[in-house]
């Protein structure tokens, strides 16, 4: 019986020569990272381990969930980081945009064990990698030995398959996935991407549907790399393939063909429904951003929609692009100037409003549609306020509506 693309990394970082589902193993790890906020809970386990990172060139540090410090607990903490960093003599400490964009930019290879103190680590999974969220604890150990122990989970296929209808993108695909599955329909399993939608993704779309396999439990989410995945990393790495042979716990199959605009309701994400259930409800704000949808790629659809109007008097619209990368391509092609002139706010790359941090705090009995990956109540301020998720163009066409849109004319 031969391997899954999962099976196969996990095989060559641990020194076998065949992994299955259930083995316990100890794997190497070639990128680890923690940020602003799980960080500092890292550092007094790693002391009570040894004195120095295993490497100090594979550890990434990212301050982007409270960037620039919104109080002064966040600056407190930012210092003792930037304390350890120092003795620590850290190569990579980043203040330029969210963790996981980071990584895929910069950082991550075709090939590669990426652990992050952060659940939404499986990001980097669309560039064929094996990438896994994990606690401060765990992470301290990693930054300690390079290593981590794992139990390689069972393998699941999905093949999504169609042609995608006018309106629907990669967000739309990945959450009617997450509502049929449930919150935890995936729990520990690897989640493979596969089928003729996923090849057409862009590297953006596909990074979109690995960022939320953690929504329904899963331990990881992959994608076989390809040509598009080489020229984004700038031929890094190395191509791995899932044997003909290869065992799956369960193959899904989904076409999207008939697919409407979808949208989470609160408070959980696998509550989702077709946009005319929900259509016509009031918002107060709606956020663009974060590791999900912060990517160039939704700037566009999303200035392709604003561009020459204006949004909603009684709406707040926050736009936060992914990276300085991201935002700097944004300037370039003047997506910040027009979506400035529709009545957006800008903010520099970061979490921000995601997290309910800072800039964008939700405030009791508001609704606030996103194209974040989390509605949990009091997720992004007030617990009795309302988060709905969405793709960039439903959060557009909302936006400017002032009520939860089908962004479906406007395209």
């Amino acid at each position: 019986m031969g391997m899954t693309i999962t099976e196969k990394l996990l095989a060559r970082a641990s020194g076998k020569k065949k992994v299955s589902p259930d083995d316990i193993i100890f794997a190497n790890v070639d990128v680890a990272m923690s940020h602003d906020t799980t960080t500092p809970l890292a550092i007094k386990p790693f002391h009570e381990i040894t004195k120095k990172v295993f490497d100090k060139r594979k550890v990434v540090i990212v301050f982007d969930h409270v960037v620039p410090p919104a109080n002064i607990q966040s600056t407190h903490l930012q210092k003792k980081i930037r304390k350890f960093v120092k003795e620590q003599e850290i190569e990579n400490l980043c203040m330029e945009g969210v963790c996981h964009q980071i990584l895929a930019e910069r950082f991550v290879s075709p090939g590669d064990i990426v652990i992050g103190a952060d659940s939404h680590t499986c990001t980097a999974g669309a560039l064929g990698v094996f990438a896994t969220g994990v606690g401060s604890t765990d992470i301290a150990a990693i930054y300690a030995t390079g290593k981590i122990w794992l139990r390689v989970p069972e393998s699941l296929k999905f093949n999504i398959t169609g042609n995608l209808p006018k309106g629907v993108f990669a967000k739309d695909v990945i959450l009617h996935i997450v509502g049929e599955m449930g919150a935890d329909g995936a729990t520990y399993k690897a989640i493979e991407f596969s089928g003729n939608v996923v090849r057409g993704f862009s590297v953006s779309s596909r990074l979109t549907l690995s960022n939320m396999v953690i929504e329904m439990g899963a331990k990881n989410g992959i994608i076989e790399a390809d040509e598009k995945t080489m020229k984004f990393t700038n031929r890094r790495g190395e191509i791995s393939k899932s044997d003909k042979d290869a065992e799956y716990e369960n193959i899904k199959e989904f076409n999207i063909s008939n697919l409407e605009p979808q949208v989470s309701c609160p408070h959980n994400v696998d509550n989702v429904k077709n946009i005319n259930e929900v259509e016509g409800k009031e918002i107060q704000q709606a956020f663009i951003g974060t590791c999900t949808n912060g990517r160039i790629e939704d700037l566009a659809i999303v200035v392709n929609i604003l561009k020459g109007k204006r949004i909603a008097r009684n709406v707040r619209l926050i736009v936060s692009p992914a990276s300085n990368k991201v935002y700097l391509e944004a300037l370039r092609l003047g997506y910040i100037q027009m979506l400035m002139q529709s009545g957006a706010i800008i903010t520099n790359p970061g979490c921000g409003p995601c997290l309910g941090r800072h800039q964008g705090v939700l405030a009791s009995e508001e609704v606030c549609i996103s194209s974040s990956n989390r509605n949990f109540k009091g997720r992004m301020g007030s617990p009795e306020a309302e988060i709905y998720l969405a793709s960039p163009a439903t959060v557009a066409a909302s936006a400017m509506e002032g009520k939860i849109t089908d962004p479906s004319r406007y395209l």
